[in-house]
């Protein structure tokens, strides 16, 4: 089960082999040898510093006692303990590969506010039923029931790959549905299968406006692929379709960071063309699409939103997220697709030339001043070494949170300070 698939990497130490024999059990990794000093440098180059915790206001934290301390927030907000285990892991894996701006950190605190809306339309139910809505023996539609897509959504891609495995590939559409957290942990659970793994997710908690746009029309819209290798990490690519993530925002916020130009517009709608304070009035600003501006290709990042907006919101039935009633914030849709690789070539050999491609695209040659070139998921798969032995760097003012809400609610969890 994919679930055990993501427990067995937190239960294990940055010293053993089985962390990446689990991605690619064939692993024979040159750079195992390389000092632990020297991996932190090379994977900390690709993280934007900004969003980066200051080293004074840190608190490393064991990333198997934050996994439990999550768990047991979930179950106090009313899920099952699988789906608390869930759900935990799904964040817990975020923060191990340095994606802090989907991890507990800036989704936690949300995510138990709203459980106590109280209200469907704004909250969300801890116990959904899920559902088949339509299907066929390569798609399917599922109605999450207004449930945390942190443990909707790798439901719905089991089910996509059970029919990858049977067919070639299997998609599926989730409607009524909340926040999914990283994307790329959804795309992943595909790579144990010899399979690749896409998912998108959109909805009406509006951010973003089309090239030209004054009034919001999308969610960041993201998209994550993952595809396999054999002895590489594998490429994952998880981006947002604005000019950087909607929750790295908060996360830039909480540090001090400063927005960089191109990544706001006024509340008229013109780009931000200048280095700013985000402001404190979400009304004062809106989400640029990637490119930032149409000389500098913002059209592309519009129409991947666009698209993303087609598969999750329209093909699920739920309707263009602008066009939703406002009571409905939050309400997400979903897509997830399995594709299975010997449908098309033979699976090792497809991993040993993504071998060849990966590798060729780390060995190429830097431009002068800048260390070295990387792929997609290259990074993160070496920062989560870095975590699991080191433990996650978390904000003083999240530790605080965390203590805060284990009085509040009566909980028994201990962080684990490394």
């Amino acid at each position: 089960m994919a679930l055990m698939y993501w427990w067995q990497i937190f239960s294990i130490s940055w010293a053993s082999s089985k962390v990446f024999s689990k991605f690619s059990p064939k692993a024979t990794w040159p750079w195992l040898a390389i000092k632990q000093a020297d991996l932190f440098f090379k994977a900390l180059i690709i993280f934007l510093e900004r969003f980066l915790v200051p080293k004074e206001d840190q608190v490393l934290i064991d990333s198997e006692s934050m996994t439990d301390a999550t768990k047991e927030i979930f179950m106090k907000m009313g899920l099952s303990e699988d789906d608390s285990q869930l759900s935990a892991e799904v964040l817990m894996v975020s923060d191990l590969r340095g994606c802090e701006s989907h991890g507990v950190s800036n989704m936690l605190p949300i995510y138990v506010e709203r459980y106590g809306e109280g209200s469907r339309d704004l909250g969300i139910n801890p116990k959904p039923n899920f559902k088949i809505t339509r299907e066929t023996p390569t798609t399917a539609n599922i109605d999450g029931d207004d449930g945390l897509g942190l443990h909707v959504l790798p439901k719905a891609m089991e089910i996509a790959i059970e029919k990858a495995e049977k067919y070639g590939s299997g998609s599926v559409a989730v409607h009524n549905s909340r926040h999914i957290g990283m994307l790329a942990y959804h795309s992943m659970m595909a790579l144990e299968h010899d399979m690749i793994g896409l998912t998108m997710t959109a909805g009406n908690s509006l951010s973003s406006v089309p090239t030209h746009g004054a009034e919001k029309r999308f969610a960041t819209n993201p998209w994550a692929y993952a595809v396999p290798a054999d002895k590489e990490p594998p490429f994952v690519f998880d981006i947002a379709t604005t000019q950087v993530a909607g929750n790295k925002l908060s996360l830039a916020k909480r540090v001090g960071a400063k927005m960089d130009p191109a990544w706001i517009t006024d509340s008229n709608g013109n780009p931000v063309l200048n280095e700013v304070d985000l402001p404190d009035n979400r009304e004062d600003y809106m989400m640029l699409p990637f490119g930032g501006t149409r000389e500098n290709g913002s059209h592309k990042g519009y129409g991947y939103a666009a698209v993303a907006e087609v598969f999750c919101d329209i093909l699920s039935g739920m309707g263009a997220g602008f066009l939703m009633p406002p009571n409905t914030y939050g309400e997400m849709g979903h897509f997830v697709q399995a594709i299975k690789i010997d449908g098309f070539i033979d699976a090792d050999k497809f991993k040993k030339d993504m071998d060849d491609f990966l590798r060729g695209l780390a060995e190429t040659p830097p431009v002068e001043g800048q260390d070295r070139v990387v792929y997609a998921g290259l990074p993160e798969f070496e920062e989560t070494q870095i975590r699991l032995e080191n433990g996650i760097p978390y904000h003083y003012k999240v530790i605080e949170w965390f203590d805060n809400i284990k009085a509040e609610l009566g909980l028994d969890f201990e962080l684990k300070k490394m």
